[in-house]
């Protein structure tokens, strides 16, 4: 024992241990290299968990603005449909039911429709009995509509065919329908068209994940477009049932599960609420985790690297320094994230005035988030209220002219677009000074409200009801001919006249004018409903006149 004691001390003496700093630095050295490697292992985690979770945001972010996508480009086919089942040469031709002349002009109609919008492969106007009266395709037809349509057209306004692969066209196709209706809101007939689904297929590419596909399926799990090229086999194809009812179980989470093509693959799905669809996004198992595979290669050699570096540093540190300085930079890591409840205990020396001035500035911090959270609340408050002020007249909660005036802008340029027509009305309450002089104000301002709100309740909610000025008040009547309009005109005349008012009766003097037919811009269409109302009322009050007529007295009600 004695012969074996003797090369160790001799070797320890070399190391100089026998002196506290030399202990101080081993003893650093050997806590530094575990931690190192406890350290290294931990941050391979972290790291491989936020490359999950990137591959998982990356999906559910894919196939959540893929379903908006879809949800928005089937809303605004259904929109566009409204608009031309809105049209005279749809619901007025169609409901005079002369079939030779109805034929021939919505025939027209429809082929010209069909040739500035090229996703519309077919349109086709069907009677309230489902035959069709006029087509931009054969005389016949071959655009079908799926049992029951009629009461679906009724419950939803819309009815949304299947999809199906058209041999002819090389493409895949959907069949939508919308109502056609009268301005009172009778349903004539129906609308329908056969969309191609190359802009849904576009749309799905746009928000395609990278090394990964999207598919728009229905809720049965058939495809109907892919972010690929589609094909009818495509089309043909279905989700397996247990990966189907795996993925609406965990909708909106990132699941593994068989693909359409018999991959194993990562994906996440998401419903589109306007239909029985749904979109799924999914990367290949492979393709996404063997990413998370490399990294842990290069991890195992950056900690072996790190470890090896920390050894090798450690003895130049001492733990007296580097715990206060990890106190620091863990701080200083939640504060980077947000965190400024960060509050570190005192130290002594040269790192306790270092922690003394952190713990100083991150009080500072909280005091400037809390005075700036504060001043973007009132910014907030303020804009919101200075919007709606901008846009809303104070009295009778109408919009206000500068509003009107944009919709009419807006409207004018999709009239243009679409060869499309509206009109405007020019309401104003006839002998409304006197009225005001004899009951006063207030009683005035009563009047002002209740003839605004039977405005409201006469019009859709697509037109734009707006007070113009004073006791004048204004309607855009969207895609409405000048006929429709005189019908919602004199309904609004004689609602205004049946109304029981404080005082005395009150009745309203109404001028229309339509577009392009009175003008070629929002202020020549004003001007023109303007010139009428005031033929109104030089022809006696309290009656409709269109710009260009002659003012003709309306018949009272009793």
């Amino acid at each position: 024992m004695s012969g074996l004691a003797t090369p160790l001390t001799k070797h320890f003496g070399v190391l100089r241990l026998d002196t506290v700093r030399s202990k101080i630095l081993v003893f650093a050295l050997l806590v530094t290299l575990i931690p190192s490697g406890l350290t290294s292992w931990i941050s391979y985690s972290q790291n491989r968990r936020a490359l999950e979770e990137k591959i998982s945001q990356e999906l559910l972010s894919s196939s959540s603005q893929a379903a908006r996508e879809m949800d928005v480009w089937l809303k605004e086919r259904l929109y566009d449909l409204r608009v031309f089942a809105s049209s005279y040469e749809v619901s007025e031709r169609l409901a005079r039911k002369r079939p030779g002349a109805v034929t021939e002009r919505l025939n027209d109609y429809l082929n010209s429709v069909r040739e500035r919008f090229n996703e519309y492969e077919e349109l086709v106007v069907l009677d309230g009995h489902g035959r069709p009266v006029a087509t931009s395709g054969t005389p016949q037809g071959t655009l079908r509509l799926p049992p029951g349509w009629a009461k679906e057209l009724s419950a939803n306004n819309a009815v949304v065919g299947a999809a199906s692969w058209d041999p002819s066209l090389g493409k895949g196709t959907l069949v939508v329908a919308v109502p056609v209706q009268r301005g009172e809101g009778r349903t004539l007939g129906a609308l329908a068209a056969r969309l191609s689904l190359r802009g849904a297929e576009k749309g799905l590419r746009a928000f395609a994940p990278r090394r990964g596909q999207v598919y728009l399926l229905t809720i049965a799990g058939t495809v109907i477009a892919s972010s690929a090229e589609s094909s009818a086999e495509l089309m043909k194809a279905t989700v397996k049932p247990r990966s189907l009812n795996r993925l609406k179980s965990r909708e909106g989470l990132v699941v593994t599960y068989e693909s359409v093509g018999g991959a194993d693959v990562v994906g996440s799905l998401k419903r589109v609420p306007r239909a029985k669809w749904a979109v799924v996004s999914e990367i290949d198992a492979d393709a996404a985790y063997g990413q998370i595979r490399r990294f842990r290669y290069v991890t195992l050699l950056l900690v072996s690297a790190l470890l090896l570096g920390v050894g090798l540093i450690a003895y130049r540190l001492g733990v007296l320094i580097v715990r206060p300085l990890e106190r620091l930079t863990k701080g200083a890591a939640e504060v980077a994230e947000g965190d400024l409840a960060v509050d570190l205990p005192a130290a002594q020396g040269e790192v306790g005035e270092l922690t003394a001035v952190f713990n100083h500035m991150v009080g500072r911090l909280r005091q400037g988030r809390q005075e700036l959270d504060a001043m973007n609340d009132k910014l907030r408050r303020q804009n919101e209220e200075l919007e709606r002020l901008s846009t809303s007249d104070a009295l009778t909660g109408l919009h206000n002219r500068r509003y009107l005036t944009q919709r009419l802008s807006e409207e004018l340029v999709r009239s243009y677009r679409h060869k499309g027509t509206f009109s405007v009305l020019m309401a104003d309450v006839d002998e409304f000074k006197e009225y005001n002089d004899a009951f006063g104000h207030p009683a005035g301002d009563e009047v002002l409200k209740k003839v605004a709100a039977i405005l409201l309740n006469s019009t859709r909610s697509m037109d734009c009801t707006a007070r113009y000025g004073g006791e004048e008040f204004a309607v855009l009547l969207t895609g409405t001919a000048g006929d429709v309009a005189h019908e919602v005109a004199e309904r609004i005349r004689a609602r205004v006249e049946a109304t029981k008012f404080a005082g005395r009766k009150i009745t309203l003097s109404i001028g229309i004018a339509e577009f392009p037919d009175h003008g070629q811009t929002a202020d020549e269409v004003i001007s023109s409903a303007d010139e009428a109302l005031y033929a109104a009322k030089r022809g006696g009050r309290n009656r409709v006149v269109r710009a260009g007529e002659k003012s003709v007295k309306t018949k009272r009600t009793s």
